[in-house]
């Protein structure tokens, strides 16, 4: 495996992992793929830290679905790895919401986990 794809596949075992809590609505398991510090960047005002995460999930809608697609994979150092991906967010009684996401992955000890996360609305 080459190394972008090598990132890739991190990048994609960390996002499969958000994806499934996301669309299961559990807010506390979506959190924990996060770091205890992540900064944390919805649509709406930034939150640092687990509990904003487990927040900012509790609050969105039973439905709500997450599909994305990986645009990019670097490493910016030996344990931290940006991605940026195009999701579609969908919801049982309104359209699909696109957005652009870029992620700031950090591995701890053998496990990779979200230490920041910025939704962009594009367009």
């Amino acid at each position: 495996m080459n190394r972008t794809a090598a990132q890739e596949a991190i990048l994609r075992g960390v996002m499969d992992r958000w994806k499934a809590a996301v669309d299961a609505h559990k807010p506390e398991e979506a959190a924990s793929v996060f770091t205890e510090d992540a900064f944390f960047q919805g649509l709406r005002p930034h939150s640092v830290g687990r509990q904003g995460v487990a927040e900012y999930y509790e609050s969105q809608p039973i439905g709500l679905a997450a599909d994305y697609e990986v645009l990019a994979a670097r490493s910016l150092a030996e344990d931290v790895l940006l991605g940026y991906l195009d999701v579609d967010f969908s919801f049982t009684d309104r359209p699909t919401l696109q957005v652009t996401l870029s992620v700031v992955l950090r591995r701890i000890a053998d496990e990779w986990y979200i230490c920041h996360y910025q939704v962009s609305k594009l367009g």
